[in-house]
C-alpha cells in the first residue's frame, strides 16, 4: 500500500509541475535586468561525497552515505526532467571528482563540484546527503543554508517545509544556517538537504529503500519547484498555477 501511494503521489506531481513547465516554454521568463529563454532554466543536483569518502554509515546495516546519496540524487534529477527542466548532476557514479590528483583529494573533489556549479549557472544548488548524531534518538530530514544567502534560505526554508509535510516526519526542523564550502563557494541559491540520520535505526530502515527515496526525492522536488514559483517570483516562473 505505502509503494502504490509514493508512486501515485510522485506520478500526480510530476503532471502538475509538468504543467508549470510548460507555461514556461510558451515565452520568455521577463527579469528587471533582461529577458531569459525558458531553456536556461537549469538547477545542479549534487551526490555529496563519493569514492574514498564514502560519509558516515548506517548504525545496522553500514551502508554507506554515498551510495544512498547517489540513488536520492537520481530520483531527483529525474523528477525535473520528468518537469521539463535542465538538470545537472555533479556526479553519475560511485567515484569521487578528483580525478588522478594528489594531495588533498578532498579538496579537490569539492572544487570540482564548484567548478561544475559555476560553469552551469544554475537557478539554484541542491546538495543531498544524509546526516549523523552521536545521540541514537536523533532522527529526521534537515536543511542548511549558507548564512549570507537570501536566497539560499527562501530556498531552504521550501525543501524544508516539504520535508516537514512528509506523513514519516516525527519531528519537524527549521532550516538552519550552515558554514560548508558547497554552499559557500559560488552565488547561485544553494542548500544542503539532509535526508535523515544513518545514526537512527527507524530513519536508517527507510532510507535504505527504494519507495522511501521517491519519496525523500518528492519532498526535495517540490521544495524546490515551490522556490521557483514564489520567490523574487516570476523571474523564474511567469505563470503561477493555483493549487490543485
Amino acid at each position: 500500500m505505502f509503494v502504490l501511494k509514493c508512486k501515485n503521489l510522485v506520478i500526480a506531481g510530476v503532471l502538475i509541475l509538468a504543467f508549470i513547465a510548460g507555461a514556461v516554454c510558451i515565452g520568455a521568463i521577463n527579469r528587471p535586468e533582461k529577458s531569459v529563454a525558458a531553456a536556461e532554466i537549469k538547477v545542479v543536483v549534487d551526490a555529496g561525497h563519493g569514492g574514498i569518502d564514502g560519509g558516515v554509515t548506517g548504525v545496522k546495516t553500514g551502508v554507506k552515505e554515498s551510495e544512498l546519496n547517489l540513488a536520492v540524487a537520481k530520483k531527483l534529477a529525474k523528477l525535473f526532467e520528468n518537469a521539463g527542466i535542465d538538470v545537472v548532476l555533479t556526479r553519475k557514479n560511485d567515484a569521487g571528482l578528483y580525478g588522478i590528483a594528489t594531495g588533498n583529494l578532498k579538496r579537490k573533489d569539492m572544487e570540482a563540484r564548484r567548478d561544475i556549479i559555476l560553469k552551469e549557472k544554475p537557478a539554484l544548488v541542491i546538495s543531498v546527503h544524509m546526516n549523523q548524531y552521536p545521540v541514537s534518538s536523533r532522527r529526521g530530514a534537515q536543511v542548511f543554508f549558507a548564512e549570507n544567502s537570501e536566497e539560499g534560505k527562501e530556498l531552504a526554508d521550501c525543501v524544508q517545509k516539504s520535508f516537514n509535510a512528509m506523513e514519516e516526519t516525527v519531528r519537524e526542523y527549521s532550516a538552519l544556517k550552515g558554514d560548508y564550502y558547497i554552499l559557500n563557494s559560488h552565488p547561485y541559491p544553494a542548500c544542503i538537504a539532509e535526508c535523515g540520520f544513518l545514526s537512527n535505526p527507524d530513519d536508517e530502515a527507510l532510507l535504505i529503500t527504494d519507495a522511501y527515496q521517491e519519496k525523500i526525492a518528492y519532498a526535495i522536488f517540490k521544495g524546490a519547484i515551490d522556490f521557483l514559483s514564489e520567490t523574487t517570483s516570476y523571474a523564474r516562473f511567469p505563470e503561477r498555477v493555483e493549487e490543485v
